[in-house]
C-alpha cells in the first residue's frame, strides 16, 4: 500500500505503522545517498577540506599518546586530555588561524597560571576563613578586568581567543587551589599538555599540506577586481545592444559575477587579522601591509556599488533611445567600460604575480580622455534639442555613472601602487602602448 495514497489515510493504525516501517528503508536510503552526494560535492568543491579532516585525524592519533603509551600517562596522567582538547580548539583550516589560535593559547595559559600561583601565595598569607574571601575577590578583579579589554577593537581582533582562555585558566587553576595544596604542580602540567598540544597542531598544520590565509585574501582580492573588470567590458557592448536589437542572447553570467563583492568586507577582515599570524610564509614575511589589502577592497566595493547601478539600468529600463543620441555617446561610453575593465583586470593579475605593473596608467589615460570626450557630449545642447527627456535621461544617466566609475577605478590603481611599494612588488618593464607602434 503506498503511504501517499488515499487507502492509507482509511487505514487503521497498526496498518499504517507497518507500511510506515516497511518504507523506512528505501527513506533511509535515499537519505544515506544524498548525504553522500552532497559529501562528494563538498569535497570536489575543494579539495582541501578532505585534506584539513585526514590532518585533524593525524593530530589527534598523535596527541592521544599521552594515553596510549604508559610513560608518558605516568608523567602526566589525566592531564593529557588538555593536550587533545588543544588539539581540537587549535588546529584550523588554515596556517594563519592555527598560528593565531595556539600562540594566543599557549601565551594566554602560561600568564593566567603565573597569575593564578600568585593569587595562591598571597591568599596563604591570610587564615582559613579569609583565603576564600581573598580569592574571590581577585577572581572578580581579575575577570571582570579582562573581560572589559575584550571589548577593545584592536584587542578583539588579534586575541579575544587568547583573552577567553586567559579567564577560564585563571578561573580553574586560582579556584581549585583553595581544595588543592599541588597547585603549582596542577598549573605546570597543564602548561605542559597545552604547549604540546599547540605544537602538534601548528606542526601538522604547517607541514602537511598547508593552507595560507595570506595567499587566500591575495587571491579574493585579484578575483574581485577580475570580477570588476569583466563586468565593465562586458557592459558597453550588451547595454548598447540592447539599446539597437531589444534582446542579447550572449551569456550574462559576468552580469552577476561583482555581487559577491558588495558582501566581502566581514570576510576580508577576518582573513587580514589571520594572516598577520603567518609570519614565515616566504612570499609575505613579517610586517607585510596586510591593512592596504583592506584599503584596495573598500575601493572595490566602492566601484562594486557604482556597478550595481549601471545593472539596474539593464534589469529596470525598457531602453528605447534616439537613434542620434545613442549613436553619439556609444563610443566614449563602450570605451570607458573597456579601457577601465582592463586596468582592473591588469592590477588582479600584478596583485596574484605580486608585481607592478606601469600598463595600467596607458588604460587610465585612455580612460580619462573618453570621459572628458563623454563630458563634452553629454553637455552639448544639440543633443538635447526637440529630444523627449523621459527617453534620453536613462542613457544619459548611464553615461554619468560611467564617468564617476573612472575616478573610481583610478583611486584603486593608486591604493595598489601603494600597497605595491609598501610590499615591494617586483618591478617590471613598461608595456609598450599601442601609441609607440604608429
Amino acid at each position: 500500500m503506498d503511504i501517499t495514497s488515499p487507502n492509507f489515510e482509511n487505514a487503521g493504525p497498526f496498518t499504517r505503522a507497518w507500511e510506515w516501517l516497511k518504507a523506512l528503508p528505501v527513506k533511509l536510503w535515499s537519505l544515506a545517498v544524498e548525504f553522500a552526494n552532497k559529501m562528494k560535492k563538498l569535497g570536489k568543491d575543494d579539495p582541501r577540506r578532505i585534506i584539513h579532516s585526514l590532518k585533524v585525524g593525524v593530530a589527534i592519533t598523535l596527541v592521544s599518546l599521552f594515553y596510549y603509551v604508559r610513560q608518558l600517562f605516568d608523567r602526566f596522567g589525566e592531564n593529557g586530555i588538555w593536550a587533545v582538547l588543544t588539539v581540537v580548539l587549535v588546529l584550523e583550516f588554515s596556517v594563519g588561524a592555527t598560528l593565531g589560535k595556539g600562540l594566543n593559547r599557549m601565551l594566554a595559559t602560561l600568564s593566567a597560571g603565573a597569575l593564578a600561583v600568585g593569587v595562591d601565595r598571597v591568599a596563604t598569607l591570610f587564615d582559613r576563613t579569609g583565603q576564600p574571601i581573598v580569592i574571590g575577590i581577585l577572581v572578580f578583579i581579575v575577570a571582570g578586568t579582562v573581560t572589559f579589554m575584550r571589548f577593545f577593537p584592536a584587542l578583539k581582533a588579534r586575541y579575544d581567543y587568547g583573552l577567553m582562555i586567559f579567564i577560564l585558566t585563571f578561573c580553574l587553576v586560582s579556584v581549585s587551589s583553595y581544595q588543592d595544596d599541588e597547585v603549582l604542580e596542577i598549573a605546570y602540567e597543564r602548561l605542559y599538555t597545552i604547549i604540546i598540544g599547540s605544537f602538534i597542531a601548528i606542526i601538522v598544520c604547517i607541514c602537511v599540506c598547508p593552507v595560507w590565509i595570506g595567499e587566500t585574501l591575495q587571491n579574493q582580492m585579484a578575483n574581485n577586481l577580475e570580477k570588476l573588470g569583466n563586468f565593465l567590458e562586458g557592459f558597453g557592448r550588451e547595454y548598447f545592444r540592447l539599446s539597437e536589437e531589444g534582446h542579447s542572447t550572449d551569456d550574462k553570467s559576468f552580469l552577476h559575477g561583482y555581487k559577491s563583492v558588495l558582501t566581502s568586507k566581514d570576510k576580508e577582515e577576518t582573513m587580514a587579522n589571520l594572516a598577520r599570524w603567518e609570519l614565515w610564509h616566504y612570499r609575505f614575511g613579517f610586517r607585510h601591509p596586510w591593512n592596504r589589502y583592506l584599503k584596495v577592497g573598500t575601493l572595490t566595493r566602492q566601484c562594486a556599488y557604482k556597478l550595481e547601478d549601471l545593472n539596474s539600468y539593464l534589469k529596470y529600463f525598457e531602453i528605447q533611445t534616439p537613434t542620434k543620441f545613442r549613436r553619439e555617446i556609444q563610443e566614449p561610453c563602450i570605451q570607458i567600460c573597456s579601457e577601465s575593465g582592463k586596468a582592473l583586470k591588469e592590477l588582479a593579475s600584478a596583485i596574484k604575480k605580486m608585481r607592478r605593473s606601469t600598463s595600467v596608467n596607458f588604460h587610465i589615460a585612455n580612460s580619462k580622455l573618453a570621459a572628458e570626450n563623454l563630458k563634452s557630449k553629454l553637455i552639448d545642447n544639440s543633443l538635447w534639442e526637440n529630444a523627449n527627456l523621459q527617453e534620453i535621461i536613462p542613457t544619459a544617466a548611464v553615461g554619468l555613472v560611467l564617468i564617476d566609475i573612472v575616478p573610481c577605478t583610478v583611486k584603486i590603481v593608486e591604493a595598489f601602487q601603494e600597497l605595491a611599494s609598501r610590499a615591494r612588488f617586483e618591478r617590471m618593464d613598461d608595456r609598450v602602448s599601442p601609441s609607440n607602434d604608429v
